[in-house]
């Protein structure tokens, strides 16, 4: 078992940089609270870190990291938990982002998990919660019948980022702002290997690089 003590030593790295020397920026944050006009729905992986991708400042982003990315749809009688509708309204209604951004990614594990669903019988929180862009797996399977097992999973990616900004739309709250003006919601994908970054564009029905 690995040691937990890169991390200490990073702490105090963090420390010695940013607290012991005067920084003002975290007292700001303090004082004046956080006001970051971006939020991004990204996936837990590792590899995949928005803050360290967009070389952003501490209050730059509200991030949101489940796996795969995902957005569930609004479901107003379901009383159980819902950790990313409730970190969406405190973005858009406490907070007033006026970017959303749903960030997939190359090689995403949530998504290859789907990919080979029914595999086992045994109860899966992740397969059930990857179910959420079911239909983006059913697309892949009708449409690229010919392509190979890794071109599937990189286009159902790309097309789970989809399922979730429609998802979105059915949350009154953020359909309110689009059509304000006050909202804008964007679909990236990242390219883990190459570094490139893709984004939707709704004229093309393509991702395009940035």
């Amino acid at each position: 078992m690995i040691s937990v003590s890169p991390l200490v030593a990073g702490f105090a790295r963090f420390r010695a940089q940013h607290i012991a020397r005067g920084d003002v920026v975290y007292r700001q944050l303090v004082e004046n609270g956080q006001q970051p006009k971006i939020l991004i729905v990204g996936c837990c992986d590792s590899r995949v870190d928005p803050a360290l991708i967009f070389d952003c400042e501490p209050g730059d982003l509200f991030v949101i990291r489940n796996v795969a990315n995902l957005v569930p749809p609004n479901e107003t009688e379901d009383r159980g938990y819902h950790g990313t509708s409730a970190a969406l309204e405190y973005g858009v209604c406490n907070l007033a982002v006026q970017h959303i951004i749903v960030l997939g990614h190359a090689h995403c594990g949530g998504i290859k998990a789907l990919m080979e669903a029914g595999g086992s019988s045994a109860h899966s929180y992740m397969d059930e919660w990857v179910k959420l862009v079911d239909e983006a797996r059913l697309s892949v399977a009708r449409d690229c019948a010919e392509a190979s097992a890794e071109q599937r999973s990189r286009e159902c990616e790309k097309r789970a980022i989809l399922v979730s900004l429609q998802n979105l739309l059915t949350f009154p709250w953020i359909k309110q702002r689009l059509a304000a003006g006050s909202l804008q919601l964007h679909g990236w994908y990242f390219e883990i290997e190459s570094g490139l970054l893709l984004a939707y564009n709704d004229d093309t029905a393509c991702f395009e690089a940035l």
